[in-house]
Order: structure tokens, then sequence, then C-alpha cells
């Protein structure tokens, strides 16, 4: 179809499916998070056993659900930063067409991976199953190792996002590009994995927040 053809055309979009919405983190929010976990890194609770992730190094900066053996209520972030979040998730579902919900921020955590750790596919709760995830970049290292074939296409440690949607000619999976700064913001429900790298002795630090979403799913059928 020639782009004659194409400007001729008059539709509209219809999206069933879950979405995947990247923003860019505000650098003085960056900042305070990464400062956050480096400096009181000695007294960070570990996360490690709610986590299925294969990581040395997984520790919590904020939780506030309900105090458990293995968690108890904490906040090491400044209000600005929580702040943030929570304007994230609602705009995600403003976009989305969701009302009448109540959301509770429930918990935040950060991964540091080694070389040859990994997280498997996996989906994320809180005090609810319906909800939001996310994942934020908070450093890189400066190399993912050799791929040992297909180089061509590089597998070493990447974030890959995994659609409940299925079908003919649905795109059930993503695999983001990485770059500080970037945030991913997705439904508890859609699985998702990364893969692990190797040589090097650099980390690979990204951040993980939680946030229940309550709603009526029938109220919010044909939202527009």
């Amino acid at each position: 179809m020639n782009n004659m053809e194409n400007q001729n055309l008059n539709f509209d979009f219809v999206f069933l499916g879950q979405s995947i919405l990247k923003y860019q983190v505000p650098l003085d929010i960056f900042s305070a998070i990464n400062q956050t976990y480096e400096q009181n890194f000695h007294r960070l609770a570990p996360a490690n056993k709610q986590l299925v992730g294969k990581i040395e190094n997984e520790h919590s900066l904020f939780y506030n659900g309900q105090d458990q053996s293995k968690m108890k209520n904490h906040n090491m972030l400044p209000q600005n930063v929580t702040n943030y979040f929570m304007t994230v998730f609602k705009h995600y579902l403003a976009f989305n067409k969701i009302r009448d919900y109540d959301t509770h921020l429930n918990s935040i955590w950060v991964n540091e991976m080694k070389a040859h750790e990994y997280n498997p596919a996996h989906i994320h709760r809180g005090m609810l199953f319906t909800g939001l995830s996310s994942v934020m970049i908070l450093k890189l290292p400066s190399t993912y190792g050799k791929e040992y074939s297909n180089a061509e296409i590089p597998q070493n440690g990447k974030l890959q996002i995994l659609g409940a949607s299925n079908g003919q000619f649905a795109k059930i999976d993503y695999q983001p590009p990485m770059n500080l700064r970037d945030f991913y913001v997705f439904p508890y429900d859609m699985r998702h994995c990364v893969y692990p790298f190797n040589g090097t002795n650099e980390t690979r630090r990204t951040l993980a927040a939680n946030c229940d979403v309550q709603f009526d799913p029938i109220k919010n059928r044909g939202a527009v």
C-alpha cells in the first residue's frame, strides 16, 4: 500500500489488552533513590524471602503492608519520591480509562544483580491480586558479556515482559531497550523476567514498586 492510499484511510483504534507505559524519571527523583539506597545499604531490610529472584542483593526501601515475620512496615524514601510513584501510577490508570478506584502503595525494593544472577518469569502482588508493578533502571554495567550464540540478537541482561493477551496477530512479549531513568509500569499479572549477564564485575541495579488498585471491572467496562 503506497503513502497516498495510507493518507486516505479513515480509521479508529481499539486496543483489547494490557498496556506497558514507559516514563522517564526526573533527575532529582532518580538521584534521591540511588543516594538513599547507597547511603543506607547497611541497614536496609533484605527482601529475598518475599521475592523469586536468584539475586543475592535484594533490599527493601518501602513497605506499607501487614507486618509479618519476613517484613515489617518501614519507609526509607523522602515524601517527594513516594509522591512521584503515586503520580505515575494514577497517570497509568487515567491513560487506561480506569475510574472509581482506590490505590495503596504497597512496596518498593531494589535488585542489584551481579553476573550470572537472574530473575525467573513471575508476576507480582501486594495486599491485593490487582494492581500495578514497575521496573526502574537505576544503574547499568558497561558490558553484558559475551553472547554465546546469535550475537546479532543480544539477550544477556535483558528484561522481558510477557503479555497475557493471545490470539492471531497479538504481540505477546516485549524486550524494552534499557537506559538509565527508564521506568516501565504494567499490571501485576503481566509475567516478566530478567536474563543473566556475564563477563564483568559491575552490577545492574533496578527498582520495583507495587501499588494495589481496587476497582470494579464492571463499572469500568466501556469506560471512555
